[in-house]
């Protein structure tokens, strides 16, 4: 037992989830109007298209499964996924704070009635049109793809991460075309996405050198 503690002491991090859950909870009851509409004028353009829930609801999976998978393989590639993921969480959690926002994007009907659309409107029904940018649906898909593309343990992967990809491309594209969010959230997400790409993955040699020592510390 004092091995496997050892061995994965890094679970520590999951305690992030005792500050975000009830944070990101209260502002999901709380931010229900008296908010500024987030809106561009190119989100008219983008239609609404039901089959997109799919891949909105691998985003759980895609997310889960890989930071799971580098708990259990890569200690390293564990904690700047994580530190990636969680920077861009809190960041969210302050702006949607700070600045409560919604849209009103959302098809007051459907044209189809199909397994799709009822899912689509469980989601609707589950999710408030609010707290939207940066989207964490297209964030945490691109720190994802970053972390598996960046790692060494899937250096000679190339199909798994072409699917990757796929899924990372595939879940942006359905926070759009399920109305879930404005194209302003998608390209900020990108934007700090971008910045934390470059303090976390794109560090000198000697600045990751000191990191992976400290890295061994922990």
């Amino acid at each position: 037992m004092r091995n496997f503690l050892v061995k994965y002491s890094h679970a520590w991090v999951f305690l992030y989830g005792l500050i975000y859950f009830p944070w990101f909870t209260y502002l999901e009851k709380n931010v229900t109007n008296n908010f500024h509409i987030i809106h561009m004028a190119i989100d008219d353009s983008i239609p609404f298209v039901e089959y997109f829930v799919v891949p909105y609801f691998l985003w759980f999976g895609y997310v889960a499964a890989a930071v799971a998978y580098f708990f259990f393989k890569n200690k390293h590639d564990f904690y700047r996924l994580c530190g990636f993921l969680a920077a861009g969480m809190t960041i969210f959690l302050v702006v949607s704070t700070i600045y409560p926002n919604g849209h009103t994007l959302r098809p007051e009907s459907f044209a189809h009635d199909n397994i799709f659309t009822q899912a689509v409107a469980w989601l609707y029904s589950t999710d408030t049109p609010t707290n939207l940018f940066p989207s964490i649906h297209v964030y945490n898909s691109l720190g994802v793809h970053i972390a598996v593309t960046k790692s060494e343990c899937f250096r000679e992967k190339k199909k798994t991460k072409f699917v990757s990809l796929l899924l990372c491309v595939s879940i942006i594209l359905s926070t759009m075309f399920l109305k879930q969010h404005s194209f302003f959230d998608v390209i900020t997400a990108f934007a700090m996405a971008g910045i934390f790409f470059c303090l976390i993955y794109m560090k000198s040699p000697a600045a990751e050198e000191s990191y992976e020592k400290q890295f061994h510390h922990i």
